[in-house]
């Protein structure tokens, strides 16, 4: 049985998603729960990575189990498992061809900043900015990352060269919600660090450091280092991952 998750986490206290020798990932704090319910070795796919500190309202996993337990069921017996800062949303069976990662055909980031430097809980879920942002720049710029390009110049230096670089952003909203600057990524897929160095990158044109025609090079260079921006892990948000 092939049993599709929804998952929503802090993550603050991990070292990304992914389960690792010397850190503690996401994943293996659930796989560890798993293995508490089935007894068995369950190795959990997401539809992708989330760094450290990156949070999530939707993340989307799947497993693979020979128990005979209803899927919708291992919603209540993970949620009393895992720690209070993973929350399984939904749990349900798919087809065998399901693949977490492989049948995702877009997903959703949104990325928070915020000017309220004297809230004492906004450093784990904002980037703190000190100087207001140029919004209207910003929106401008964005447009510069709709359609389909390749982001080489906005994607971490340790990609696998093999995996395609070419990305198709079809949507980016940029809103003032009072104290907040709330940015909205919708595409067919991201590289790793994408999100955050555009968003890095608008944020240094809302400063008024870079202009549009800046941000234009640096995607037409198709070159790691034609991008130094990069924004704080703690304001990004996996929210939706979407299948057929």
């Amino acid at each position: 049985m092939i049993v599709k998750a929804i998952v929503s986490y802090d993550g603050f206290n991990y070292a990304g998603w992914q389960k690792q020798e010397n850190a503690l990932g996401i994943q293996q704090v659930i796989e560890e729960a798993l293995y508490k319910i089935t007894k068995e070795n369950v190795d959990v796919v997401a539809s992708g990575r989330t760094d450290a500190g990156v949070h999530a309202l939707g993340q989307v996993f799947h497993f693979e189990t020979s128990k005979n337990i209803p899927a919708i069921q291992y919603e209540r017996a993970l949620n009393a498992l895992l720690p209070k800062d993973i929350r399984i949303l939904k749990t349900e069976e798919v087809p065998g061809d399901f693949h977490a990662r492989f049948s995702a055909v877009a997903k959703r980031y949104d990325y928070y900043c915020s000017y309220d430097i004297k809230n004492p809980f906004n450093y784990k879920y904002r980037n703190l900015l000190t100087k207001k942002l140029d919004v209207e720049a910003m929106k401008s710029a964005s447009k510069v990352f709709l359609g389909s390009h390749d982001f080489t110049s906005f994607a971490s230096s340790k990609i696998d060269p093999r995996k395609p670089r070419v990305k198709t952003i079809s949507n980016i909203e940029i809103i003032e919600e009072g104290t907040d600057v709330h940015f909205i990524f919708e595409g067919t897929g991201f590289l790793r660090y994408q999100v955050r160095m555009m968003t890095g990158t608008l944020i240094a044109v809302g400063q008024h450091k870079i202009g549009v025609e800046d941000v234009q090079r640096m995607l037409d260079a198709k070159n790691k280092s034609a991008c130094r921006y990069n924004a704080p892990s703690c304001g990004l948000y996996l929210v939706e991952v979407m299948y057929e």
